[in-house]
């Protein structure tokens, strides 16, 4: 794709064709404050207002708009054309993210709509398209107050506060057409086993016929490792088939770790009477996480998780990442300072910063964006939406944790209310029906139902408090963060590993940037002085496993980051490595931090 295409990448790597069209840059755009767009036609017909640039939301200043305003409806316009070379196909047109409810025209006809803000959607357009030059609308609506729609940290206000940031309306991400046969592979799903050197794939085919078959190559560095062709079973709505890898047979196969992420690349072929009727790319680590005797391993082997919390958030653009590249520099800063892994916080990541934590390894806790209160409609939304979550990015290794709610958002009553704890239950086993190979916390920070790990939410900054607080299970038990019980009633403690995936927040100002921190210090010294105390006490505790440090950057009126909003270091990242590597730093050697 040409480079004047903003993010010109191919947004779902996991699953890649060689032949589509990137639709970012430039569309006509409107708000519709008095929602008049659906009577008056404007998906026929409507004179534009504004320009903006996608995928950026128009609250952000890479859009081109850049107004913090309240607008609840807006619509999108552009033209496009269909290659001659793709006559006969059938055309899709995908969208990454739309956020929070879109509805798609193609000249004038409606060809799909789609609810939940972090998620990805097609439609096949072939029947509403013309000889020439077509042209597609997307009518967004994302109510700016709706505290049963998922919307994670983004606030119900115009102004940003506290722990809440600017929202995101409108398509934030990619925006690409496809052609495909009739008949194609929709969808994989791989799932690596290294104790028998297997990976099974799963994979749907539609419009499926009875002399189809697929084929399936494996390689590893360019070497062929298996290859089988397979008949496409008609009864069966998905195939599944375990493949057997010969470099594991023979001893060689390479295990996926954050120090070694090596990743096997898979090509499919879906063929009919040796015509390939379609062909798609993906990949896979070979991966295993899991809990042995109470503690975490990977690979089969004890892991120690380093994880820096990661908002996902950019200056200029809010949650789309300006460039891949962007992304690419976040990883690499997140390695340099010696984490393993991150976890994303209140956002769906796109697909794309998994590509690049599946290559550059590093773990991810993938979490869902919650609503804000409880009701019969937050319940259905959440629970598809993270449905749909879990499903698209599965097939990527870094993943190796689920997070489908954060501090009771969402069921603010677990305590009181019995449905909210049922709630909370159904979170946990959904995501486990989904997809048994990960971790799963069912409510992150306090008030844990069942749950395959116990994390606490911790912002005290004395390293003695912290010490004693994790010295002994029956001490770290007795702590209530935010005045909420590590449990919810009629749940308690059964043996899972202790994560403090939440602590630190040490504000530290280092730009014109004002905000605030749980802590906070005066200079650099003091900041590398705070952040030793808190983290040297997690990695000196018996119990604990394993830490997420909050945070990773700046984020708007937070000032709690290791780098500033715009990824400047705070503080020699080398010192941060030596810290979380557990060492004491030179320059506090001489100095008594106990």
């Amino acid at each position: 794709m040409p480079n004047s295409i903003p993010r010109p990448e191919y947004p779902r790597p996991d699953f890649a064709r060689n032949e589509w069209i990137n639709l970012n840059g430039q569309w006509n755009f409107d708000f519709d404050d008095n929602n008049i767009g659906l009577k008056e036609e404007w998906y026929v017909n409507h004179n534009y207002s504004y320009q903006i640039t996608v995928p950026y939301a128009f609250q952000t200043k890479l859009s081109g708009i850049d107004t913090m305003e309240f607008h609840d409806v807006v619509w999108y316009e552009r033209t496009f054309t269909v290659p001659e070379k793709w006559q006969g196909k059938q055309i899709h047109l995908n969208f990454g993210a739309v956020d929070y409810r879109a509805t798609v025209w193609i000249n004038g006809m409606y060809v799909t709509s789609h609810e939940g803000g972090h998620t990805s959607f097609y439609a096949n357009i072939t029947d509403a398209l013309r000889n020439g030059l077509n042209k597609v609308a997307v009518r967004v609506e994302d109510l700016s107050t709706d505290l049963e729609q998922p919307r994670g940290k983004q606030f119900w206000e115009e102004e940003s506060k506290g722990i809440f940031y600017t929202r995101t309306t409108g398509i934030w991400q990619t925006v690409w057409l496809e052609p495909v046969n009739h008949s194609f592979i929709e969808r994989v799903k791989l799932t690596p086993y290294i104790d028998s050197g297997e990976v099974t794939i799963e994979y749907l085919v539609q419009n499926r016929t009875d002399n189809q078959e697929i084929g399936i190559e494996v390689s590893y560095q360019g070497q062929i490792v298996a290859q089988e062709c397979l008949k496409v079973d008609l009864v069966q709505r998905k195939n599944k088939h375990a493949v057997r890898l010969k470099d594991f047979e023979d001893g060689e196969g390479k295990l996926w770790s954050p120090e070694q992420p090596h990743l096997y690349n898979v090509k499919f072929y879906l063929k009919a009477e040796n015509e390939i009727l379609d062909k798609a790319d993906s990949y896979f680590g070979m991966r295993k996480i899991s809990i042995n005797d109470g503690k975490i391993e990977l690979n089969n082997k004890p892991y120690y998780m380093k994880l820096v919390l990661d908002q996902g958030y950019y200056p200029n653009s809010l949650l789309t990442a300006p460039t891949d590249e962007d992304i690419e520099r976040d990883i690499n800063l997140t390695k340099e300072m010696g984490f393993n892994g991150v976890r994303k916080h209140q956002k769906v990541e796109e697909p794309r910063y998994l590509y690049w934590a599946d290559h550059l390894g590093l773990l991810v806790w993938g979490e869902m964006a919650n609503s804000h209160t409880f009701t019969d409609k937050s319940v259905k939304r959440i629970s598809a939406e993270w449905h749909e979550a879990v499903e698209r990015d599965y097939n990527h290794p870094s993943i190796v944790a689920w997070v489908p709610i954060n501090e009771s958002w969402g069921a603010p009553r677990l305590k009181r209310d019995p449905r909210q704890a049922s709630h909370l239950l159904s979170m946990y086993y959904l995501t486990k029906s989904l997809d048994s190979s990960r971790l799963v916390i069912s409510n992150d920070g306090w008030e844990h139902a069942v749950s395959d790990i116990m994390t606490i939410h911790d912002y005290e900054g004395e390293k003695k408090v912290l010490k004693e607080r994790y010295s002994k299970v029956e001490n770290t038990l007795q702590f209530t963060p935010a005045d909420r019980f590590l449990y919810v009633p009629g749940f308690h403690y059964q043996g899972e590993p202790i994560i403090i995936s939440e602590f630190g927040g040490i504000a530290y100002q280092k730009s014109d940037w004002q905000g605030w921190g749980y802590t906070s210090a005066s200079n650099d010294d003091d900041f590398i002085e705070r952040y030793y105390n808190v983290v040297s006490s997690l990695l000196e505790s018996p119990l604990v496993q394993g830490f997420c440090y909050t945070q990773i950057t700046d984020v708007e009126q937070e000032i709690n980051g290791l780098l500033t909003y715009d990824r400047k270091p705070k503080v020699d990242l080398n010192l941060i490595r030596e810290i979380n590597e557990g060492k004491k730093p030179f320059k506090l050697s001489e100095k008594s931090l106990n």
